[in-house]
């Protein structure tokens, strides 16, 4: 069997003898409550009762992630692994990009309110990578640690809900609809107090590329994708990118459907079931790296997706089923996604391991999510009849998805014992490179 290595440092833990793991916890709260406070309900902002944008209006507003994926693939994770020191890359980033959000509390036209998106994300989008490689910069057994660490960016998610509960209460309609504009409040400050915590994070210094070597960290990272492993691990994660994103754009409408009859009230909290059961998953991921491995723990992940999918296509008429299998997403994202930036931390070198989680955020947080949309936007438009959606032929097409990429992990992703076997036999500085399988 496959086994994950207890013994691999995330990083060097720069210039400390303990992981400052409250530290790490905390900036990932306040990292994806960012996030959280504005992507639930920003779609019924920018709807009919709301700023009245046309749905390709709304398409662009809702690809600008996947814009700043890509060109922060470029340029923003090479200045962090190469030329500023992480935390003052995320003190910057964060400043800028909140006050980008902040503008949109304000704005009520397209142009301006895309602009305004479009700024923020281009900042903001390339932190979610820098914060994992701080995090595993400064753990002792990356493995072990970084499920809870990140289990921070999920509670943050959470709890960032919360004073929006306040605001909307009693509200209905186009009141409520503008009363959210809020919600760029309250990411704005999340990402300026960010902005302020971030330079008391500990420090951790660009790496230079190594003598001989080019500038450019994301073209280094890149070529390692010629190794097969890295390859079809590359592959598979766009697949289940496109799952996961998928769940996104059609649970929501499916609760709400008379299929399941969930009320429209009930069905955030009841899809936040799955980041309740995140957290939870978070707190055992590195238990269940040490006995299964990295193979093992991944396919769980994507199959995950298989089952709840599969209840979805076979049980649409029974509501407590479909209820109860929300807490897969606990499984889909800490055992696949989490378990995916871990080992990108191990695989590749620390000069590049921002644009190499960065890379895979280009599929998990970019092209997957655009995929999403142009698959199964239209497919569920394609078989919604005067009856409704024929929901079984629409989630049998994720299932199939996730049968073949935990196919394709389970026969094709063969990663070396130990990286030195693939000739990484040496780090960016002469560090031995650390067991990976």
């Amino acid at each position: 069997m496959q086994k994950a290595n207890n013994g691999h440092a995330g990083g060097d833990g720069v210039g400390s003898s303990k992981a400052p793991t409250f530290r790490l916890w905390l900036m990932m709260v306040l990292e994806f409550a960012i996030w959280g406070a504005w992507l639930p309900l920003i779609w019924g902002y920018m709807g009919k009762d709301g700023l009245n944008f046309s749905t390709t209006q709304q398409a662009w507003v809702g690809s600008a992630f996947a814009i700043a994926s890509i060109v922060g693939i470029f340029f923003s994770s090479q200045f962090a692994d190469r030329t500023f020191a992480a935390e003052k890359f995320l003190a910057f980033s964060h400043l800028i990009g909140g006050l980008a959000i902040l503008g949109m509390y304000f704005v009520k036209d397209f142009p301006t309110f895309f602009g305004l998106m479009l700024v923020h994300s281009l900042f903001y989008v390339p932190t979610i990578s820098v914060t994992n490689s701080l995090a595993f910069a400064h753990m002792k057994d990356a493995q072990k640690e970084f499920g809870i660490v990140r289990m921070g960016g999920t509670i943050g998610w959470i709890l960032v809900a919360w004073p929006l509960y306040f605001i909307l209460q009693g509200k209905t309609g186009a009141d409520a609809v503008a009363a959210s504009r809020n919600i760029f409040l309250i990411s704005g400050v999340i990402s300026l107090a960010l902005a302020a915590y971030s330079l008391f994070l500990p420090h951790t210094p660009p790496k230079p590329a190594a003598p001989g070597e080019g500038g450019f960290a994301w073209l280094k990272a890149a070529r390692f994708l010629a190794r097969p492993y890295l390859l079809v691990l590359f592959i598979v994660t766009f697949i289940d990118a496109v799952i996961h994103n998928g769940y996104f754009v059609m649970a929501g409408d499916f609760l709400g459907s008379k299929t399941v009859g969930i009320k429209p009230e009930w069905i955030m909290p009841v899809m936040s079931i799955g980041q309740v059961a995140e957290i939870a998953t978070m707190a055992v991921l590195g238990g269940v790296l040490a006995k299964f491995g990295w193979k093992t723990t991944m396919i769980l992940g994507i199959l995950g997706h298989a089952a709840r999918f599969g209840v979805f296509a076979f049980f649409p008429h029974n509501m407590a089923v479909i209820i109860a299998v929300q807490v897969l997403h606990g499984i889909c994202y800490a055992f696949f996604f989490a378990t995916l930036y871990i080992f990108i931390d191990a695989a590749f070198p620390k000069d590049v391991r921002s644009s190499a989680q960065s890379l895979f955020n280009l599929l998990v947080l970019g092209l997957g999510d655009l995929a999403a949309k142009w698959i199964f936007i239209p497919l569920q438009q394609n078989l919604t009849t005067d009856a409704g959606v024929e929901y079984q032929k629409l989630f049998l097409v994720p299932t199939f998805m996730a049968l073949v990429a935990a196919a394709v992990l389970l026969v094709a992703f063969w990663p070396p014992r130990r990286l030195e076997d693939a000739d990484i036999s040496k780090d960016d500085h002469g560090t031995e490179s650390p067991n990976i399988t």
